[in-house]
């Protein structure tokens, strides 16, 4: 608890806890993937949802791309929405932020992406994290 923030507190689920100690202790890190982009959660169009049948109520709006980003490697663009990452549906940036595990660096892995009206399927190769020291 943070006294002077006016009773603001945290909480980790005790599983994140479990995992997070043992690869510290195992490895002396974590280990995580990234796809370099920045996006936002909006709501997809019922029009293309009922079109390509989507099970996404939501999805992530692609806002930018870190230069030279495995993002921008695959093809995403400013504008698309990401729907679905490796196979799994997303609705949001919570739900990418869960599938960016270590068992995808350096994997490929399908995406699919709403461009204006057209769903896409594109390929997407994660990479390790870099933490800045």
């Amino acid at each position: 608890m943070i006294m002077h923030a006016q009773g603001l507190c945290f909480a980790i689920a005790v599983d994140t806890a479990k995992f997070v100690a043992g690869r510290l202790i195992r490895d002396g890190r974590i280990r995580r993937s990234f796809i370099g982009m920045a996006g936002q959660n909006v709501a997809i169009r019922r029009q293309i949802k009922r079109y390509y049948d989507l099970a996404n109520e939501n999805g992530i709006l692609v806002v930018s791309m870190d230069e030279g980003s495995p993002a921008m490697k695959a093809g995403l663009q400013p504008g698309d929405i990401l729907v679905s990452f490796d196979g799994e549906t997303i609705e949001g940036i919570d739900e990418l932020h869960r599938l960016l595990t270590e068992e995808r660096v350096a994997r490929r892995v399908p995406i699919m992406i709403i461009r204006r009206n057209e769903k896409l399927e594109l390929g997407i190769t994660p990479l390790e994290r870099e933490l800045l020291n």
